[in-house]
């Protein structure tokens, strides 16, 4: 995913480019335009976004210049889970004649993607997620010329003493990772076999309760849309007088539940959230049907959890200060995991 994203933008942009993006990017596309930012000169606008991760349109659209050579988009936010309006945006960039680069990690295998109706020039994609393998790729319209940063042998065209211009040679320099596209099949296979629209109900019905159950407690804070129908299976919470590295030592301790705790390398969409200084408390539905069904185990751990900020008994005070961690938690960015078991 981070390969294909970096193929894609530093392929198209040039010296003095200018970049339109979102403030609900995660670190996969906000570093590599900071790093073209200080290496080529790029500027970047990031369109505001609404607390729930909403973009307007018409925003993006004032944001455009004369000098614009590419807006990139996430598909939907690995933070609120927020769908956003990429056919809207595929007409403004088509209109514009602007290409669009879309992150679509938390949507491939999932959400209906049609390349022509969107409007998408590149499209990047992680395998390890919806799409069910072990590695993604990338997407690239033919009609843009695509600098490669890898060079080497390809297999082909070998009298050349420079890397060949045809596609997909010109991107694939090296041994490929032939484990990785043998298991991504297998993982697109099964996708087609059960269909996307059956999946993507199977996650509305999830992402639905889990958000039922949480909107029943009052203590609960929840970022986003609240609403299945408008975002993938992510949803993000918080509780008072806890810090969100310390809920998923909870969750992992006492309940086999895993989440994720902390900025999910994604600061920008905490700034927009508000909850960059805490960070929130992930979960995300699965893609498939788990033998084991814990539904009741979430909800029933936010009522016994919600302490008013008293010390519960057994809880290191100083989790998620960067300081400790649970055996086995994820070390960056002051983010936490515990063991899976069941579906939340």
């Amino acid at each position: 995913m981070t390969e294909s994203l970096n193929l894609a933008m530093q392929g198209i942009l040039k010296s003095g480019d200018h970049v339109v993006t979102t403030s609900m990017e995660h670190n996969a596309v906000w570093r590599c335009l900071k790093h073209l930012e200080k290496e080529k000169g790029i500027t970047i606008t990031a369109v505001p976004c609404s607390p729930e991760g909403y973009l307007k349109v018409e925003k993006l659209a004032a944001a455009l210049r004369p000098d614009t050579a590419l807006i990139v988009l996430l598909h939907a936010s690995n933070v609120t889970g927020t769908i956003m309006p990429v056919e809207q945006v595929g007409q403004l960039a088509r209109q514009k004649n602007i290409p669009l680069l879309l992150d679509a990690a938390q949507t491939a295998g999932v959400y209906p993607i049609d390349m022509a109706a969107m409007h998408i020039d590149l499209l990047a994609s992680t395998g390890h997620k919806g799409l069910l393998g072990p590695t993604g790729g990338v997407y690239i319209n033919e009609k843009y010329a695509i600098n490669p940063f890898k060079f080497g042998g390809t297999g082909g065209d070998s009298i050349r003493d420079d890397q060949p211009d045809n596609p997909p040679d010109r991107f694939e320099a090296g041994t490929l990772n032939l484990a990785g596209i043998a298991g991504l099949g297998a993982g697109v296979d099964y996708i087609l076999n059960e269909s996307i629209d059956k999946i993507r109900r199977h996650e509305m019905e999830l992402t639905g309760y889990a958000l039922d159950k949480l909107r029943d407690l009052a203590s609960v804070t929840i970022y986003g849309p609240l609403d299945a129908s408008k975002q993938v299976g992510v949803i993000s919470f918080n509780l008072p007088g806890l810090k969100s590295e310390q809920v998923a030592y909870l969750l992992d301790t006492k309940y086999d539940i895993m989440v994720r705790a902390g900025l999910h390398c994604a600061p920008l969409a905490h700034r927009t959230t508000g909850t960059i200084d805490r960070g929130t408390v992930r979960v995300a539905a699965p893609k498939v049907r788990l033998p084991v069904m814990r539904r009741a185990h979430l909800p029933g751990f936010c009522r016994q959890a919600n302490t008013g900020g008293k010390t519960i008994k057994g809880l290191p005070a100083d989790l998620g200060d960067g300081k400790r961690r649970p055996a086995g938690a994820t070390a960056g960015d002051h983010e936490s995991a515990g063991g899976l078991t069941g579906q939340w």
